[in-house]
């Protein structure tokens, strides 16, 4: 694809699922890619087998505002700018409002909404001053529907899309684009962060091949769609579900 390469494109949540296979999908189109996520032994892999790629990594927890500032540093020291940020890091532990999981509704406002706002902080200060740049977060279809079970869920992911918006609009004239990624089922490592137990263990039967999840590759080439356009258009939102999915 075009307007990739040489692209700095800093990738949050990229240990595994979705931006693992995003952090490939962009090596193979030229991109200079600083991955960041909690668990540094994945990380560590995913730039091994990348072996011709450029690619650098930093452990990061998206809570931490300071962790993340360190990855922006990291790009601007290795590459001297930045082109695109993509948000990616998020959990999803599902439970009716009436119990109460008051250390889950936390989290989930810490990674779900905090670092996506700590993600903006740490680059849009770089992007404003190049006067470019592009910030991609993962939403999801919970950010367009709301089911039972989960509501506090389905408000971070809503906040993502009101975010990305007042983004939008507030630094346009910056040149700096902003996309939200709505992924609908998706076979990931996700579904484990659900705290149910019923859930996963139906998801880990489910065969390679079923027709409820799409893959994360297809993720993949939605970022690596909205990266591609010039810079003159904004791709503003995609939503993307299993052709078979209900909701």
């Amino acid at each position: 694809m075009e307007n990739i390469k040489d692209k700095v494109i800093i990738i949050m949540g990229a240990s595994s699922g979705i931006g693992e296979v995003t952090t490939k999908r962009l090596a193979q189109e030229g991109a200079k890619l600083v991955i960041a996520a909690r668990r540094e032994e994945r990380l560590k892999a995913i730039v091994e087998s990348l072996p011709n790629a450029e690619v650098v990594y930093a452990v990061a927890n998206v809570e931490n505002k300071d962790e993340v500032q360190a990855v922006a540093d990291l790009a601007i020291k290795k590459y001297g700018r930045v082109d695109v940020l993509f948000n990616n890091a998020g959990v999803m532990p599902t439970a009716p409002l009436s119990d109460a999981r008051f250390d889950d509704w936390r989290r989930m406002l810490d990674i779900n909404i905090m670092g996506v706002l700590n993600g903006i902080a740490a680059v849009l200060p770089i992007m404003k001053k190049q006067q470019s740049g592009q910030i991609i977060a993962t939403s999801s279809v919970a950010g367009h529907v709301v089911y039972p079970g989960s509501a506090v869920y389905c408000g971070t992911k809503f906040a993502v899309r009101a975010i990305m918006e007042g983004l939008r609009q507030e630094e346009r004239e910056n040149n700096i684009r902003s996309t939200v990624i709505s992924p609908g089922s998706v076979m990931t490592e996700l579904y484990k962060t659900t705290n149910d137990p019923a859930f996963i263990e139906m998801v880990e039967n489910l065969p390679a091949d079923n027709d409820l999840a799409i893959q994360a590759g297809d993720i993949a080439n939605a970022v690596a769609y909205a990266i591609s356009t010039p810079d003159s258009v904004a791709v503003n939102e995609i939503l993307i579900r299993p052709t078979k999915q209900s909701i």
